[in-house]
């Protein structure tokens, strides 16, 4: 869906336990909601992005994380996902290197909303998969979409990038709008037997590139 305007509302020093960066705040406006976004009305919607800013990120491509909002793991910790070990990769790897993009989007549950992802949850409990649970709900495995991302990194002048992603959907979202990506970094962490099945489902279901399933395998 293409978004009518995409804006830049604010941009900030941001000091963090990693490494001075600029936070910044975009919002594109769409014609209409998303086929997934629950319980939203009919008409216009505004989706919000969040930005944070290390270096030099126009001398070379930079290194670039789409991060798909998690309350549940990057606020409260949860072990259901790998998402907050991915966040934190993420922000030390580009505090590593002294340069790059972390791209924060308001994709809760792979875009379906908290409350929908919660009860993804509940019947996550009651045996099914994290892809069965958002059919069962009615959605798509996933129904995030990256046109938002796109369009942040063409306004901050970064016509390539070096991403760090599992998921080449990723990968191809942001080839076709227009952004060049030099080099898939991976984005896997330290496995954890708590999420092993969300990993597994996420490689066999979603086509995810993870190595640390076989390791987890291992370790049973």
């Amino acid at each position: 869906m293409v978004f009518e305007s995409v804006k830049k509302i604010a941009e900030a020093d941001f000091p963090t336990r990693w490494g001075g960066f600029r936070i910044m705040g975009f919002e594109g406006v769409l014609p209409s909601t998303r086929p997934c976004e629950d319980g939203q009305k009919p008409g216009k919607s505004v989706e919000g992005l969040v930005a944070l800013v290390m270096g030099d990120i126009h001398s070379a491509p930079p290194l670039v994380r789409i991060h798909s909002q998690c309350l549940t793991g990057d606020v409260f910790g949860s072990l259901r996902c790998d998402c907050r070990l991915q966040l934190e990769l993420a922000l030390r790897t580009i505090a590593a290197e002294g340069a790059g993009i972390l791209l924060y989007e308001q994709q809760e549950g792979r875009g379906i909303g908290l409350m929908a992802k919660l009860k993804a949850y509940e019947l996550q409990d009651q045996g099914l998969d994290t892809v069965e649970a958002n059919v069962e709900l009615g959605f798509a495995p996933d129904c995030r979409e990256y046109e938002l991302p796109a369009e942040a990194l063409k306004m901050l002048g970064v016509p390539a990038v070096r991403l760090m992603t599992n998921n080449p959907e990723k990968v191809a979202a942001l080839q076709a709008a227009g952004i060049n990506v030099t080099e898939r970094v991976s984005a896997e962490v330290e496995a954890h037997d708590s999420f092993g099945r969300y990993l597994r489902t996420k490689q066999e279901k979603m086509g995810h590139i993870l190595d640390s399933v076989s390791e987890i395998d291992t370790l049973r």
